[in-house]
């Protein structure tokens, strides 16, 4: 294989310094005719020059490159966040590094501590649930040496500029619409005790039954991590239920449940009306189509470069955080209460 084209080959065909050279390719301001500056560019393309982007960096003083931290790549709402992220940074000039954290605090410690040291100039942040002990990511992430963008979970307080979906609203949203379709008996398969963003979800899930009149029931809320594995788990315990609906609070949990009921011989929404949260699994090989909430990961990620842009860019000031607004897909995976085999007496009653 040929050896890279130098700067120094480049300059000895065009009969100029290396320097002219150099400020020619990196556009420049230098004393180069117009003539020379094209046979220069020339000379690089058919030699086919490709840039020494460390070098690069040592001169510029930056790395073009930034780093996100995510919990797991396999989920189908933080894969479509890491390549809707690295389209934009990718069309503003910058690379993207992605590493997984298996939901780790720790991990998302030695990550940053490890894109850092890589030289990138700043990290998009989605937190890892999972925290055995002291959370020591508040202190250390305020303390960054590049900005730090925490996005779908947040820390409390101003800790660094953040961007997530109304996740109360998008429980209530999805709870209103069974409650709306005649179901008074609603399940809550959701990650309350170990994520900032299932209690959320809960929370909103709690206002809408109070805002019909229905009395809340902690034994319908099944714990579960957002894991399809633990989701087929913990749904084993909707037979000894007496519920005719479930909210499952995120996609992958929506698939657990999806499986277990297959497995035994029930069906969505002939038996369990159900809503989904986060709208990933439209291509699923599941059926029926899921009726979801949708966070917009286009315009969760617009929002993330533009705040790590304007950090970038000298932004100084209090951390900003920016709430966006969840919306209800209504598809195939809900029918009225009245309609369905599992409506026995007073299953579907208003209050």
């Amino acid at each position: 294989m040929a050896g890279k084209v130098t700067l120094k080959e480049i300059a000895r065909e065009a009969g100029v310094s290396i320097s002219t050279v150099s400020l020619v390719l990196n556009d420049r301001p230098c004393r180069v005719s117009e003539e020379n500056r094209r046979r220069i560019k020339k000379i690089a393309r058919e030699k086919r020059y490709v840039p020494n982007q460390i070098a690069r960096s040592l001169q510029m003083q930056r790395s073009g490159t930034l780093g996100l931290i995510v919990p797991n790549i396999e989920s189908r709402f933080f894969a479509r966040l890491a390549r809707n992220l690295e389209v934009r940074c990718r069309e503003r000039g910058y690379a993207l590094f992605i590493t997984t954290s298996d939901d780790l605090a720790e991990n998302d410690l030695a990550l940053l501590d490890l894109l850092v040291n890589r030289g990138v100039e700043g990290v998009f942040l989605v937190m890892g649930n999972r925290c055995p002990g002291h959370d020591e990511r508040p202190c250390r992430v305020a303390d960054a040496p590049v900005p730090v963008v925490a996005i779908d979970r947040s820390f409390e307080g101003p800790v660094c500029d953040t961007v997530q979906f109304d996740n109360e609203r998008g429980g209530y949203l999805a709870t209103r619409h069974l409650l709306e379709h005649g179901h008074r008996r609603i399940a809550c398969m959701v990650n309350a005790a170990r994520s900032g963003t299932g209690a959320r979800r809960l929370v909103g899930y709690r206002r809408a039954l109070d805002e019909f009149g229905v009395a809340y029931r902690p034994d319908y809320v099944l714990d579960t991590d957002y894991y399809i594995p633990e989701a087929y788990e913990a749904a084993a315990s909707l037979a000894g239920l007496d519920v005719t609906a479930v909210f499952a609070s995120s996609d992958n949990i929506a698939l657990g449940l999806l499986k277990r009921l297959y497995d035994q011989g029930k069906r969505v929404p002939r038996d369990y009306a159900v809503v989904s949260y986060d709208n990933s699994a439209a291509d699923s090989l599941f059926e029926p189509a899921l009726t979801a909430i949708d966070q917009d990961v286009a315009q969760l990620a617009d929002k993330a470069i533009d705040l790590m842009l304007g950090r970038l860019a000298g932004g100084t000031g209090t951390p900003v955080e920016c709430l966006l607004e969840p919306r209800l897909v209504e598809r195939d995976s809900v029918a009225p209460c009245e309609a369905g085999a599992r409506a026995r007496s007073g299953a579907c009653e208003r209050a």
